[in-house]
């Protein structure tokens, strides 16, 4: 043998060596442990993910307090765009009065949003000839900046406890569409 080719052996076999001991590191890495403490990181990584502020919008309510998406952190929140003259609007609030009174105290939030066309009376009518009973407010300019121009109203966003959206509908859906989603995210 010559010298070259006794050099390229001695050096395949401490390549082929340094790979047994990287592989043997790793698989007793892996292996060590029953998992728990990975389980567990991911757990806490997933509670303590960032919020996300992309879609935090802020707005008035109708007693004319300010409000922002956050303000919801950690809870679901469905954020419905309406208007008093939609037929299809109208369908759907019953729908909302109804899971906001069974899942409020579950971490689920309802705010409606109207775009109130016809007026703030006939907003503030319209809600109490229905009895709604979750938080309403007016869209504005920076809600559409933040969610983006309805390609038709209702307009509804499903929002989960980090602020990411979950789903949109546009148009009219079952309440059994919102309580999926509702009870998806809630975990129930």
């Amino acid at each position: 043998m010559e010298k070259t080719d006794i050099w390229r052996f001695q050096m395949k076999k401490s390549r082929m060596l340094g790979l047994i001991v990287f592989i043997s590191a790793i698989s007793l890495t892996a292996c060590s442990g029953n998992g728990e403490g990975r389980a567990q990181d991911a757990e806490k990584s997933a509670t303590q993910a960032e919020y996300n502020t992309k879609y935090n919008f802020m707005t008035k309510l109708l007693d004319n307090s300010d409000v922002r998406l956050e303000d919801f952190r950690g809870k679901v929140v469905i954020v419905d765009l309406w208007d008093t003259w939609c037929p299809p609007c109208r369908m759907e609030i019953p729908h909302f009065i109804e899971l906001y009174s069974v899942y409020k105290d579950a971490g689920f939030i309802m705010l409606g949003l109207a775009f109130g066309q016809e007026g703030m009376p006939a907003v503030l009518s319209f809600i109490q000839e229905y009895g709604i009973n979750y938080l309403n407010g007016l869209v504005n300019e920076d809600v559409i900046a933040k969610l983006g121009q309805p390609q038709g109203i209702p307009t509804t966003f499903v929002f989960d406890q980090n602020g990411n959206i979950y789903k949109k509908y546009v148009g009219y859906r079952e309440k059994s569409v919102f309580e999926a989603d509702i009870k998806s995210l809630l975990k129930l």
